[in-house]
């Protein structure tokens, strides 16, 4: 065996023992079971009472109409939205612009919310350029012409009441499904 060839294998063997537990960690991070912290403990603080729908009703939250489904798997789910929170232009973890519903057995489930933030309105106000960020958690821009035809937005998925493989702040989730999603259909 050659020097060099020690050298590899010993920085191979130091790699794997420092990397070893930074995987283990990351791949702990996202598990609902354990307890929250974060965007998600505030999240799920914050809209305890929105796993009633009438709750979110209530509050002036109404169904978009639709059930959003994903590209490739998974799905968004039904959208109940706050037109007054849309239009503020202001991003607060105790108040997402949106709701996030599962059609499943005939009943609505509370999986997330989202937060969202017209472009220009958030732009107006930080002229600096720098795009959201909520407790830590950047948002992602969505340029125009979308498929919801909304003007260009900025938005951040919590999945705070149904866990996401891909992760917490992760788009879509494969878990969820539009399958059964009926407009007339459940209320609670």
């Amino acid at each position: 065996m050659t020097v060099r060839h020690l050298v590899v294998v010993g920085l191979s063997g130091l790699l794997c023992v420092t990397l070893n537990p930074l995987v283990h960690a990351t791949q702990d991070h996202d598990k609902h079971d354990d307890a929250p912290v974060g965007l998600l403990k505030a999240v799920r603080e914050a809209t305890e009472q929105f796993r009633d729908v009438r709750a979110a009703l209530a509050a002036n939250y109404a169904s978009l109409g639709s059930c959003v489904s994903g590209p490739e798997r998974g799905a968004m789910g039904i959208h109940y939205g706050n037109g007054a929170l849309i239009m503020d232009g202001v991003i607060d973890a105790k108040t997402p612009e949106l709701l996030i519903y599962e059609q499943r057995g005939g009943k609505l489930r509370f999986v997330g919310v989202e937060f969202l933030v017209l472009a220009d309105a958030w732009n107006a106000s930080h002229p600096d350029g720098t795009p959201p960020v909520l407790m830590g958690q950047h948002f992602q821009f969505v340029g125009t012409p979308n498929r919801y035809r909304l003007p260009a937005f900025y938005e951040l998925h919590v999945w705070a009441w149904r866990d996401n493989p891909f992760g917490t702040f992760v788009d879509w989730n494969p878990d969820v499904s539009c399958v059964e999603f009926n407009p007339g259909g459940a209320m609670h």
